[in-house]
């Protein structure tokens, strides 16, 4: 549920940066090809594999029939800050990201394995999607030694 093209852009341009298999778009996301999206994308979107799913729930039901852990991000009082959190080589692993204003919607971090949080210092305890993706991948790639 990303309302702004521009960040789904980016989003796609973060995933190609750290090879990501796959970009779930649920929702009110639009989706490629667009101006706005590709404006940020760079060419990204026809690097990343995507698709769009009308509800996030069913993408995260496919990615769990398909072995993987789902990880939501979101600031709530149960969620493991991101540099605690043990990524497990053995693992496959799904982020879900949510709307710029509203966050992740309540059902679908019950639907997650985890949530995790990136702890912030700020006045604004916000940040962009594709700021907070490419923590979060950048995270990941390390405690899995990809660099």
């Amino acid at each position: 549920n990303v309302r702004s093209l521009n960040n789904v852009g980016s989003a796609f341009r973060t995933g190609d940066a750290f090879r990501i298999e796959k970009i779930y778009l649920c929702g009110i996301t639009g989706t490629p090809p667009h101006r706005d999206i590709q404006k940020t994308a760079l060419g990204a979107t026809e690097s990343v594999e995507w698709e769009y799913l009308e509800n996030t729930l069913e993408a995260i039901e496919r990615l769990k029939q398909e072995g993987y852990k789902i990880c939501g991000l979101e600031q709530v009082d149960q969620s493991i800050f991101l540099h605690e959190f043990q990524v497990q080589k053995t693992e496959k692993y799904a982020l879900v990201f949510g709307n710029e204003v509203f966050g992740v919607e309540e059902e679908v971090l019950k639907a997650c394995d985890y949530v995790l949080e990136i702890p912030q210092l700020g006045t604004k305890h916000s940040l962009n999607i594709a700021v907070s993706m490419g923590i979060t991948l950048w995270d990941f790639m390390v405690k899995l030694e990809q660099f």
